[in-house]
């Protein structure tokens, strides 16, 4: 089942609440399987939502010569492509990632 805006709004509502997911789901008469299940639908359909690419500026230091480019991922993640690879394989390869 999808995440509905009735349930992104129930999710919502819990995490602000400050209860516990029983206690979240007894106050609205919501079954806590339920709940459960379209919390995870939830953290997966957010976690999948949040790959996203951001906008670089390559600035070429002259002084510098090339070996490699490298892509950082601001949670450490890195991957490192000879300067030979081709910009219309690393167009596509972002375009899977997206």
């Amino acid at each position: 089942m999808a995440v509905t805006s009735k349930w992104h709004q129930h999710i919502e509502s819990w995490q602000s609440s400050g209860l516990s997911q029983a206690e979240y789901c007894a106050q609205q008469c919501i079954n806590v399987g339920t709940f459960t299940a379209r919390l995870s639908e939830y953290r997966k359909l957010s976690a999948y939502n949040a790959a996203a690419l951001i906008p670089v500026q390559v600035v070429p230091d002259k002084s510098v010569e090339a070996t490699a480019i490298v892509f950082t991922h601001d949670q450490g993640h890195c991957l490192l492509l000879p300067c030979s690879v081709s910009a219309r394989w690393v167009a596509e390869l972002l375009r899977c990632l997206a």
